[in-house]
């Protein structure tokens, strides 16, 4: 990301050599096996479908897809910000990281609003209650983005400004012409659709659903709750800051912000924020274990795909076959 402007002096970015690393080992450490345990449980081992379960079960695969991406990322950034895996690489693994955290955001809208139906507009909810609306959905928003990114993709290499060190900066340091041809609309269109409206019904709406729903006295209304309140605290910590942030990025693109202190500070929030949105797949394997009544975390006894799980003095252990 070319951050420079007028007689602006580039931003120290050593820190990124061992702050993005550290993050995104974290992510993978704690994010990856949860993510994979809850996608086993809500595909395998479940066996009564719900809207639900469908929204959690893409989530996971979304967040999967984004840990995916992090070993090339974690070696770029060690490798001081030096791409040496080739454009195509960069270009999808980069494509990728984003289009699965607007995802992310996507499915965690829909299973507020599924929530929201089950408990406030119960019959209503009852006439959707196959899983079958909530599989369209997930088919529709998994269609769009990858149009969206096989477009973004097809349409070439991404050109960047030269890199101080002589490397290759990669999803970073974009040239103002490669801003200006394909950029804008992308960050328009996420904006709008990927942080405004999410935000808007996440952030507006369901504090107001919370509250009513909090009066009924139900198992159900009283998960409900549970649900909107973790997402709402994975929205506020993890997504919320990266929407302001690329907000003033993208006001700072469309030149209305140009003092020096604030494009340097722009450009350290949005690094700050995105290893935020990154442990956001850490946090999602909590909203599993609080919300589901369907498989006891604490006493885990199933069959893995890889062998079965028993239990030997209060310490689970794996049987290969």
């Amino acid at each position: 990301m070319n951050v420079t402007g007028g007689d602006c002096s580039p931003p120290s970015v050593e820190y990124q050599c061992y702050f993005f690393p550290t993050v995104y080992i974290l992510a993978l450490v704690v994010g990856l096996p949860g993510n994979l345990i809850a996608l086993f449980v809500f595909t395998c081992k479940i066996t009564s479908r719900t809207a639900f379960s469908v929204y959690i079960s893409n989530l996971a695969v979304a967040d999967i897809l984004i840990l995916c991406t992090l070993p090339l990322r974690i070696h770029y950034h060690l490798n001081s910000n030096n791409w040496v895996f080739g454009d195509v690489a960069c270009h999808v693994t980069g494509t990728l990281f984003f289009a699965n955290i607007y995802l992310s955001i996507f499915f965690m809208t829909c299973i507020c609003v599924d929530r929201y139906m089950a408990t406030v507009h119960p019959h209503s909810h009852l006439k959707m209650r196959s899983h079958r609306s909530s599989l369209v959905v997930s088919v529709v928003l998994w269609c769009v983005m990858a149009v969206a990114m096989l477009v973004f993709v097809l349409m070439g290499p991404l050109n960047t400004n030269a890199h101080t060190s002589g490397g290759h900066s990669c999803f970073e340091n974009f040239a103002k012409e490669e801003w200006d041809r394909r950029l804008l609309g992308y960050s328009l269109l996420g904006l709008i659709l990927g942080s405004l409206v999410p935000s808007v019904i996440i952030l507006v709406c369901y504090p107001l659903a919370a509250k009513r729903i909090s009066r009924i006295r139900t198992k159900t209304a009283q998960k409900a709750v549970k649900v909107i309140y973790t997402i709402l605290a994975i929205t506020l910590l993890c997504f919320l800051p990266n929407h302001v942030a690329y907000l003033l990025h993208f006001l700072r693109r469309m030149g209305v912000i140009q003092s020096c202190f604030l494009v340097n500070a722009i450009y350290h929030a949005r690094r700050v924020t995105m290893a935020l949105v990154t442990l956001n797949t850490c946090l999602d394997p909590v909203l599993y274990y609080l919300t589901t009544t369907h498989c006891k975390w604490k006493q885990l006894k199933m069959a893995w795909p890889w062998g079965r799980v028993r239990r030997s003095r209060g310490v689970y252990t794996i049987a290969m076959s």
